[in-house]
Parts: C-alpha cells; sequence; structure tokens
C-alpha cells in the first residue's frame, strides 16, 4: 500500500531551499496583481527540479499506479471532445515526495503570502496534462465557482509549467481584471470553450479580452480567485503539463457540513479550515 504522505506537514526530501528574501516580489509586481487579477513569469522551478517533478508525474498518469486510491479526483479524459484528451487530478501530494514538497517551495510561497496578506494555508494541488497533438482545453471558469463551499474569498491559485506553454499547446489566457466581476455561473470541464459567455452582460462582453500567459519550464503565474481564465488545445508534437497549487490565507472557514474534498472528513459549516490535508504552509516574514 502506498504511504498517504499528507501526515507530513513539512518537506521530506531537500529538493527545495528555505525562505528568503531573494523570493519576494517587488512592490510593482505587487501592484500588477491587485490591479490585473494575475502576475505571470515568475521562475518557481530549477532544471534539476523541473526533472523531478517531470518523472513523478509520468509514474501517476497511469491509471494502474498503486497510489491512484489517495487522489481526491482522477479524470483520465475530462475533456468534452472525445478527440482529445485532458488529464486532470487533484490530490498528488499525498501520493509522490516531490510533488508533496513542492507544496513548501519558498519560490511559490513567499510570493504567495504577499499577495494574499498573510499566512498561507494549503487548500489542494492539480495536475493538468496535455498531450501532444489532442490535447483538449480548459473552458473559461473561475476558479471560485468551484470552491463555494469556502469562505471569505481569500484564495490564491499558483500555475506552474512543466513544459514551455505557447499559444500554440494550449497556454493559459486570462481575462485582466475580470478578478472584479461577480461570480459566474459554475460550468462542467466538460463542456463547450466558450460556455460562460452566454453568461456575461453586454459590459462584461466587452471587457472579454483574453491574454495569452506564456510561460518558459519552470516559471508560473498567479492568479485571483475570480480571475476567468481557461486554456486552448496543444496543437503541438510535444505534451503540455501543468501543476497547480491552490491556497487560501489562513482563517478561511468551510461553507458546507459535506466533506470539502473527495474522501477527507468533513469540517463543519463556519469552522476554520485546518488539520491534516489543509496544512499550514508559511507564517512567516522574511
Amino acid at each position: 500500500m502506498t504511504e498517504d504522505l499528507s501526515r507530513y506537514h513539512f518537506p521530506i526530501t531537500d529538493l527545495f531551499s528555505r525562505p528568503s528574501e531573494s523570493y519576494r516580489l517587488t512592490a510593482d509586481q505587487v501592484r500588477f496583481y491587485r490591479e490585473n487579477g494575475y502576475l505571470s513569469g515568475v521562475k518557481v522551478l530549477s532544471d534539476e527540479q523541473l526533472g523531478v517533478l517531470r518523472n513523478e508525474l509520468a509514474e501517476l498518469i497511469d491509471p494502474a499506479h498503486p497510489g491512484h486510491e489517495l487522489f481526491y479526483e482522477f479524470h483520465a479524459n475530462e475533456s468534452a471532445d472525445p478527440s482529445q484528451v485532458l488529464f486532470h487530478a487533484l490530490g498528488a501530494w499525498r501520493i509522490k515526495p516531490a510533488l508533496h514538497d513542492l507544496l513548501w517551495n519558498p519560490a511559490f510561497l513567499v510570493p504567495a503570502s504577499q499577495l494574499l496578506g498573510g499566512p498561507v494555508r494549503f487548500w489542494h494541488d492539480q495536475i493538468f496534462y496535455k498531450p501532444a497533438r489532442h490535447g483538449g482545453v480548459v473552458i473559461w471558469h473561475q476558479d471560485y465557482s468551484y470552491w463555494t463551499r469556502t469562505t471569505p474569498v481569500a484564495h490564491i491559485s499558483c500555475w506552474i509549467g512543466l513544459d514551455d506553454s505557447t499559444r500554440a499547446n494550449g497556454c493559459l489566457h486570462y481575462v485582466p481584471g475580470s478578478h472584479h466581476w461577480p461570480l459566474l455561473p459554475r460550468a462542467s470541464f466538460a463542456n463547450e470553450m466558450d460556455a460562460i459567455l452566454d453568461s456575461l452582460a453586454p459590459e462584461l462582453r466587452t471587457q472579454f479580452k483574453p491574454a495569452p500567459i506564456e510561460l518558459k519550464a519552470g516559471e508560473c503565474s498567479f492568479h485571483h480567485p475570480l480571475m476567468v481564465h481557461g486554456s486552448y488545445a496543444n496543437e503541438t508534437a510535444v505534451p503540455r503539463r501543468a501543476l497547480v497549487i491552490n491556497a487560501f490565507r489562513d482563517g478561511v472557514t468551510s461553507a458546507s457540513d459535506e466533506p470539502l474534498l473527495e474522501g477527507v472528513p468533513a469540517i463543519p459549516s463556519g469552522q476554520k479550515i485546518e488539520g491534516r490535508f489543509f496544512p499550514l504552509l508559511f507564517d512567516q516574514s522574511v
């Protein structure tokens, strides 16, 4: 049986360094995030770290991997188009040591703490894998529309590329300023790319101007939970692999009496989200 690494609330390898001032964002970067709802091009992984994480990911996409019972969700294909593939899974931090320790990467934690304005607590991770030539789309959506079981809206997502992400292979697109929009209806990932557009009032339609976020492997982008974002198909001869760390400012509470993640004990509505599956990642100044 695969050991559940959620019992360890500290790094278990020496892959990542300790927090330091060198990881702090500039005032201009923080200001850009506040105004636009995202920040891109932040280097968070070295070549060595990329190699280790790619190897672990290659093992986990195999449906026969013995640790799969530890995933909260596992979708070998979440695409609405049977000719395309969108691999999507939650919970890799429980299964593989480098994917576990990625949560304690200071290159992520220090900026996340600045952008959240406080201590960083873990919400959940995600894997997005678009294979070569037929990698599927991720529809336009706001992350918080899937997270209304938590409150208040004090979350952040860090999208980390394990490959160069380009327009051709389905890079992430953001709609700048959309983090100021109201919460839009939730849609299934197995849907048409532009389904969300039917929910937009005329004035928001005029503001719907997606910006492609092209990144080098090892770079990340941070985005606000109300940011409208999505990605197109991968039509290239190489895969497009990404990891996402979702976190929130310590103090966010449950807004549901149901389990917040599949297989995780419920936290009653109104109570602070904490415990084994939601570790405090960072609570210090550097």
